[in-house]
């Protein structure tokens, strides 16, 4: 059956736009405007009109003639005022009225959506976002800043700042013309003394960051030159190092250290042990609709904020709909061997509360021709132990979490995982 393409100016009408009101109010005021003054002269508009139509109606039917004019009076109006408010806004071709139609839809609709705090760091952190904002704008990513490594380590033991690494891959997930910034943001220069192995992005936050007084500050700045739905807000302004106990007795000091360490983590701690979360994030945390915790690292990504303690008690104290992402992979160095209950129960053991979450989403297929290159590495899938979750007393959501591809690579689906997320959110029987 052929598609049936309607005219590009019926987009204006779509529901969720907001416009349509306005356009029947400035119809109505025109309209009274107009009668308004003729009347000021005397020009009896209804009399006339009605004269005009009565002779008309003697040819045409009423319906037709009614139904005509209000066609061709709607027509121009609508046709003037669209004209009218592109001129204005500099647009002049098909593709940008095109854009600008799809972007003002989006904004109306997402400005709707639920209020979403996601809570985590690294590549897992900014995978999320890039799906959960095509559901809402409401969100406020709580980003880890415990990292010590790479870039963002050289930058925090030359300068003092808080790595600004993670922060910026939230940044450009949550950007709307996400390839653009992710290509200017994750540029990394290849030469050039003090430059090399920087990237763009990590030197304009620091760069903000020394105007403006601190990483939060600079976000914000950030956030007003590149636009994002939502915000980003490290979890803390202290400088947060992380440390790890290990079974057999060692201590490691150092986020980048711990996963080389090899041996099991009995447990992560920071250093200072009472950081304070910034008044922002638990704001954001009172008024949540949604909390997502993870995926990403277990131990050097989403625990660490889980560390600051007022979050952790914010968390559990909080009425919203608690969810955390569980890896599909288990992380050499970090979870070896673990299961889904072992990360409920490393998450519930260092954030110290049992009502940390209320659900957990687990990934229920894999692919047959998985890369050897896991194995290799000692990456495995991560078991579900669904009698163990239920001794927890969490709830378990199971669903197709991976990114369809041909060469046996296990990488979230962003567009999945939010899906996901946002249906069991909204299911009317997920509340314990």
């Amino acid at each position: 059956m052929k598609k049936l393409k309607m005219p590009k100016q019926v987009g204006w009408l779509i529901p969720g736009l907001q416009v349509k009101r306005w356009f029947a109010l400035i119809f109505i005021g025109t309209v009274l405007m107009t009668v308004g003054i003729l009347i000021l002269f005397d020009i009896k508009p209804v009399y006339y009109t009605m004269q005009f139509i009565s002779k008309i109606a003697t040819k045409i039917s009423t319906e037709w003639l009614a139904f005509g004019i209000v066609m061709f009076g709607a027509a121009f109006f609508f046709k003037g005022w669209q004209k009218t408010n592109l001129s204005i806004l500099d647009i002049d071709d098909d593709r940008d009225n095109d854009v600008l139609l799809e972007n003002l839809y989006k904004r109306r609709k997402l400005n709707r959506g639920p209020r979403v705090v996601a809570v985590g760091g690294g590549t897992g952190l900014s995978m999320l976002l890039s799906g959960i904002k095509n559901i809402t704008n409401n969100i406020t990513a709580v980003v880890s800043v415990g990292d010590d490594g790479g870039s963002s380590g050289r930058l925090r033991e030359s300068l003092g700042i808080l790595p600004p690494g993670d922060i910026r891959h939230c940044i450009t997930a949550l950007a709307d013309d996400e390839d653009l910034v992710t290509k200017l943001f994750k540029y990394r220069f290849k030469n050039g003394e003090g430059l090399e192995g920087h990237s763009f992005g990590n030197l304009l936050l620091t760069a903000l960051c020394a105007i403006t007084g601190n990483m939060a500050s600079a976000v914000k700045a950030c956030a007003s030159v590149i636009t994002i739905r939502g915000r980003v807000l490290p979890a803390t302004l202290d400088d947060m190092k992380l440390s790890a106990e290990m079974e057999d007795g060692r201590i490691i000091h150092g986020e980048s250290n711990i996963p080389e360490a090899g041996g099991k983590i009995v447990r992560l701690y920071s250093e200072p042990s009472d950081c304070k979360a910034l008044p922002e994030v638990i704001e954001a945390i009172k008024h949540a609709e949604l909390i997502i915790l993870g995926p990403g690292s277990l131990y050097t990504s989403v625990i660490p904020n889980l560390l600051i303690k007022e979050i952790s008690q914010e968390i559990a104290k909080s009425k919203a709909k608690k969810i955390y992402v569980c890896n599909i992979m288990s992380q050499p160095g970090e979870t070896d061997g673990y299961k889904v209950s072992d990360h409920l129960k490393a998450l519930l053991l260092h954030s110290g509360e049992n009502k940390l979450v209320d659900a957990v989403l687990v990934n229920n297929s894999v692919p047959e021709n998985i890369d050897p290159k896991y194995a290799n590495s000692g990456s495995y899938p991560v078991e579900f132990d669904g009698n163990e979750v239920k001794k927890l007393g969490v709830q378990v959501c199971a669903k197709n979490l991976i990114e369809p591809n041909k060469n046996g690579l296990v990488r979230h689906s962003s567009r999945n995982v939010a899906r996901s997320i946002y249906y069991w959110f909204r299911k009317g029987d997920n509340k314990k």
